[in-house]
């Protein structure tokens, strides 16, 4: 039976070199706070910042989604876009249960490859957050869904696109949403309008989605969903990420810089109807649609904001 009063502990420590995990495309590699990511080959891009994947899980995702004041209540829900390591998920279930042992915990992970699930536990990279979680997660890894008195999950495989279909069936509305898909440059399917509007229609209408981006073609499909959205403190590098609620209330402020960028090109946002476009139809829609929309160069904003 799960225990949810765990101890959290550090990672044991152990000598680092870049290497390929076991028969999977992508590299294991040591970020600055001593916790490891992966860098995908698919993709070129590492899942986590090099400044910390442990701190970014914690800082950039649970501490914005007031997951220890939500944790006073009852029970709660938390939809994982993206769950690939399961940091994010992990670092949440710590937090809330730290605050609140007794609170109840629904949880749904949305994940292509259960290739870098499964890895994530081989290589022990969870055990920053005790053995407790660290054997939840893993049999999640193995059965995708779990079920204990404090805790029912299931993890839903094959494109987020798909997946999040399961979750607006169920009726599912999350109380924290993770948004962590690769970059809109790298993925941008997963940063559509339409795409981000699945994903509204799971939040919970005094819930909370959090995303490291701060791209203004994403700010800009929050904001045509009818979401309200804020910056959140920047780890680790000058950008902060985003947090978007349906009230707008809690919210930190946009800086002067960052409701400049929203009326640039750079706000043309990424479009997929269809919901099943490859990334470079996605790119070239977009492409054309900047070429059109009017709105001033994103150079040129540049230029009076060079720290950005």
């Amino acid at each position: 039976m799960f225990f949810p009063q765990a101890k959290l502990v550090p990672i044991l420590a152990r000598p680092f070199t870049r290497e390929m995990t076991t028969n999977q495309p992508f590299f294991l590699e040591e970020t600055a706070d001593g916790s490891f990511t992966f860098i995908s080959s698919e993709f070129q891009e590492a899942f986590h910042s090099h400044y910390g994947a442990k701190r970014e899980a914690e800082e950039k995702f649970v501490k914005t989604t007031r997951l220890s004041e939500q944790a006073q209540r009852n029970s709660l829900r938390l939809l994982d876009v993206c769950y690939g390591l399961g940091y994010n998920t992990a670092a949440a279930l710590a937090t809330i249960w730290q605050h609140n042992p007794h609170c109840r915990i629904e949880w749904i992970g949305l994940e292509r490859d259960l290739a870098v699930v499964r890895a994530s536990c081989h290589h022990h990279l969870l055990d920053w957050w005790g053995s407790a979680i660290v054997k939840l997660l893993e049999a999640i890894a193995q059965r995708q869904q779990v079920q204990t008195p404090q805790f029912q999950g299931q993890l839903l495989l094959a494109d987020a696109r798909q997946t999040i279909q399961q979750a607006i069936q169920q009726e599912f509305l999350a109380d924290a949403i993770f948004l962590d898909p690769f970059s809109p440059t790298k993925c941008p399917q997963l940063w559509t309008v339409e795409f981000l509007g699945q994903v509204a229609q799971c939040l919970h209408p005094q819930g909370y989605l959090a995303t490291y981006s701060c791209a203004a073609a994403v700010r800009t499909a929050f904001l045509e969903n009818q979401l309200h959205i804020g910056a959140t403190t920047p780890v680790g590098r000058k950008t902060p990420g985003t947090l978007a609620r349906w009230e707008n209330s809690d919210l930190p402020l946009l800086s002067q810089a960052e409701r400049e960028h929203l009326q640039t090109r750079a706000a043309v946002p990424y479009r997929d109807p269809t919901l099943s476009a490859d990334a470079a139809t996605i790119v070239q829609r977009r492409q054309r649609e900047q070429q059109w929309c009017g709105l001033e160069p994103t150079s040129q904003w540049k230029k009076r904001w060079r720290d950005w």
